[in-house]
């Protein structure tokens, strides 16, 4: 129910009721506002886009605060949306004043630090749009909890991060190899799963030596190790994750022999590599090995994730196709595996190129056999 009734002081006082029986009232100095008014909160009612006006006034660090204990995350991702959330310049701004440029300022101070007339690059574009995207979820949560009528992060620029095939660095198969023998005895078969079997670091020190399957030449992704309060915590692969990896003869044989070496025992549950105790090893530990390995190598700026795409290169340059590569690097989608390695397949350039090398091959031997004749 709605009406318009004037006020002793003359001005005009608009009344509705929404649909949990609430009232509200609004003044205007003429009556066409308050019929305007009324008309446009009537159709936003029939049309479901209406939003309680006092339902805005929360701001947006404690709209995150009540949404976020009704989410259901593993820790990793609680950490990265509290992050996020924290790291907002609207923090205190109530959400029905939260504007575009709210968010546009956002993103340009996480782009640059500001420190008076020094101005030094800030966040990689990458983590910009992680962060981002975390804190529109938000906003979008709010929208649909009618807490506000519109998402203000909708159509933001966010900064251009590089090209996939200029950002990525490929080790070649020398580096790999001198790399192999550059680390520490009990660190070189985690050197090897990154490379032969494309492991992330969570994934390899979350190993137990009953995962791999020595005659059947394969192992079991199942679970991966996450730092946490100086520690380690045990926890389901990524989202998509779970896979069996197939491994080559030579990786059988590195695995076989560190565990002969490092590992021996009958528990199938044993850890393929310790850190601490009996812990599976922190990635503090991992990295300490990792640099070491890279000064015995003479290699330098190379990151352990960079070994992932050598083994996802040679899986390309075997001819392997799309979902074969994203089932083997344990991609959720097969458009992650396509925007991150796109430019490793061969173009069809490439292929009309080595079809016209394999007419001038064949040409050539029909040439020689009738030479020969």
């Amino acid at each position: 129910m709605a009406s318009i009734q004037k006020r002793p002081s003359g001005k005009w006082r608009a009344r509705y009721r929404d649909g949990a029986g609430k009232e509200h009232a609004k003044h205007f100095a003429r009556k066409v506002d308050a019929q305007r008014w009324l008309d446009e909160v009537t159709a936003s009612i029939k049309t479901g886009q209406y939003v309680d006006p006092a339902a805005g006034r929360i701001t947006f660090a404690d709209y995150f605060a009540d949404w976020s204990k009704r989410q259901i995350w593993v820790s990793g991702t609680e950490r990265a949306m509290r992050l996020a959330a924290e790291s907002t310049t609207f923090r205190d701004v109530p959400l029905s004043s939260l504007r575009r440029s709210h968010v546009e300022a956002w993103i340009k101070a996480m782009q640059t630090k500001d420190r008076g007339e020094d101005r030094t690059a800030g966040l990689a574009a990458g983590t910009i749009r992680t962060r981002f995207n975390n804190v529109r979820a938000v906003l979008r949560a709010a929208v649909r909890d009618r807490v506000i009528i519109s998402d203000p992060s909708e159509g933001v620029t966010l900064p251009r991060g590089r090209r996939a095939a200029a950002a990525m660095r490929l080790p070649t198969v020398e580096e790999v190899a001198a790399l192999l023998d550059g680390a520490a005895p009990p660190f070189r078969a985690f050197v090897a799963l990154a490379a032969f079997a494309g492991l992330r670091l969570g994934e390899a020190a979350g190993l137990r030596v009953g995962d791999v399957n020595f005659l059947g030449r394969s192992l079991d992704v199942v679970r991966q190790v996450q730092r946490e309060r100086g520690g380690v915590e045990i926890r389901a692969p990524k989202y998509g994750s779970e896979r069996t990896v197939y491994l080559a003869d030579e990786l059988v044989n590195i695995l076989a022999r560190h565990v002969e070496a490092y590992r021996p025992g009958d528990d199938p549950a044993r850890w393929l590599f310790v850190g601490d105790g009996d812990a599976p090893p922190h990635q503090n530990s991992i990295g300490y090995q990792w640099r070491r390995a890279q000064r015995a190598a003479g290699v330098s700026g190379m990151k352990l994730h960079d070994l992932r795409h050598f083994y996802a290169s040679g899986l390309i340059a075997a001819g392997c196709d799309v979902v074969t590569v994203q089932r083997a690097l344990g991609h959720a989608k097969a458009t992650t595996t396509l925007n991150t390695y796109a430019h490793l397949w061969p173009t069809a350039e490439d292929r009309t190129r080595k079809a016209a090398a394999l007419l001038a091959e064949t040409l050539g031997a029909d040439s020689l056999r009738t030479r020969e004749a």
